[in-house]
């Protein structure tokens, strides 16, 4: 009677094993796809040939080959790996700690403080490192204020910081709709706009090293504390007796999505969706578990960001913001995902 409890456990760690290797091939497929797809497409040998180049390789490539490569189609697949996978892990951590399925990573009000802190850099007519900068400030300041204020709150910790986060988003969204207001219509404007709609064309390697130190700081953290994320889905009360520190957990992993959603938002503007969608995509694969979970949601919204950022460069002519595509895939997501839940209660 012993062994079917163990064989049981076997087969679930070997079907998790063969899901993260299908989502790791599902991940290295996407992106060579992503390298082949556009107006300079790039083969996989090419690809393999334009890397070798950088260490003295001299077979043969196409003119400009190389420079496409390592300056363009590199650092925006980068970007969206990144990117894809630090706004799922978010959007799945929020959802453990704040128990509701249809959280997302800016609840806390990280984009709308990243918005802000970019339009005024924008609007100041600031250097593309300076924007980034202050995007990335932005959208950490402002999830610190709702952070402290919900301290002072005399509800639960919880509800606090659902309803600051409501207010520190409804404040940034304000100031971002006055610094449009003020903006010259036919320059400052268009960029404050482009910025808000989220895309990876600006993208360089300079700019991706900067904003991949936060991310994989916080994409570090969350994976080696990922089992505590079971006990945080727990009541407080119940989380206590078992001897956890709740609110010390819960300020780590708080800090850790900040630092994954305000990076990613600064490095590729407002990309929605992606942390409400790929989490629950995650659990039909792999349960609830977030020794599990936090893995298989990294790599999956990895990948699908990625082939997100191929439809937005070659679905059209002219190149869609990447930031529509994802919303225009995750608003019906979010219908279907209120329809179950109401089909469930």
């Amino acid at each position: 009677m012993e062994t079917q409890p163990r064989e049981a456990a076997r087969s679930r760690r070997r079907h998790y094993r063969l899901i993260l290797v299908g989502l790791g091939l599902a991940l290295v497929a996407a992106v060579l796809l992503s390298f082949w797809v556009g107006y300079f497409p790039l083969a996989p040998r090419e690809v393999l040939h334009a890397f070798l180049s950088r260490f003295g390789y001299q077979g043969e490539l196409r003119p400009q080959a190389a420079t496409i490569f390592w300056n363009i189609r590199l650092p925006r697949i980068l970007s969206a790996v990144f990117i894809g996978a630090s706004l799922s892990v978010a959007g799945a951590t929020y959802q453990g700690m704040f128990r509701n399925p249809l959280v997302s990573p800016d609840i806390l009000g990280v984009s709308s403080g990243a918005s802000l802190g970019a339009a005024f850099a924008i609007l100041n007519g600031a250097a593309n490192w300076l924007i980034q900068l202050s995007a990335f400030t932005g959208g950490v300041a402002a999830v610190a204020f709702s952070y402290l204020i919900s301290r002072k709150s005399a509800h639960s910790q919880i509800l606090s910081l659902v309803l600051t986060g409501s207010m520190v988003m409804a404040l940034c969204n304000a100031g971002v709709t006055m610094i449009k207001y003020v903006s010259d219509p036919n320059d400052v404007l268009q960029q404050i706009t482009f910025w808000l709609m989220g895309s990876l064309t600006k993208t360089d390697m300079d700019a991706f090293r900067w904003s991949a130190i936060p991310m994989a700081l916080g994409l570090a953290i969350i994976l080696l504390l990922r089992w505590r994320l079971n006990l945080l889905t727990l009541d407080e009360e119940e989380a206590r007796t078992l001897g956890i520190h709740v609110r010390g957990y819960r300020l780590i992993f708080i800090v850790a999505s900040t630092l994954l959603s305000a990076a990613a938002v600064c490095l590729g503007g407002l990309i929605g969706w992606v942390g409400l969608m790929i989490p629950h995509m995650a659990r039909a694969l792999v349960g609830v578990d977030y020794n599990r979970l936090i893995p298989a949601s990294a790599m999956l919204g990895a990948a699908y960001l990625v082939l997100m950022d191929d439809v937005a460069r070659s679905l059209l002519s002219l190149e869609l913001p990447l930031g529509v595509v994802t919303s225009i895939m995750g608003a019906p997501f979010f219908v279907y995902l209120i329809i179950k839940r109401k089909e469930r209660d």
